[in-house]
């Protein structure tokens, strides 16, 4: 299996939250993606990079909050999540990366 260069560039890392390691035990991995990244491409991406095959792939965005740190007010970007549902047997280990 060849690997496009490009699925790199469309999975940005993955999402290690108290939430997104309790979806691990339903066989879903949370990772970040682009912003225009769409879901075959997701889908296309994770089964390439990590040999696993994918059932389905939703997909949200987080608004950008503003926040203040020293006084000084900044605006977070926004960012876009993948929550992507493995078959059944399969597993990704995110704490290993690419």
């Amino acid at each position: 299996m060849s690997t496009d260069p490009r699925h790199y560039d469309i999975i940005l890392g993955p999402v290690i939250t108290e939430k997104a390691t309790n979806q691990s035990e339903q066989n879903k991995v949370v990772f970040k993606v682009r912003k225009d990244a769409s879901k075959p491409q997701i889908k296309a991406a994770v089964e390439k990079l990590f040999d696993v095959k994918v059932e389905a792939v939703n997909t949200l965005i987080r608004k950008g909050k503003v926040k203040r740190f020293k006084g000084t007010v900044g605006k977070q970007s926004d960012v876009k999540k993948a929550v992507v549902t493995l078959a059944e047997g399969q597993s990704i280990d995110v704490t290993t990366g690419l």
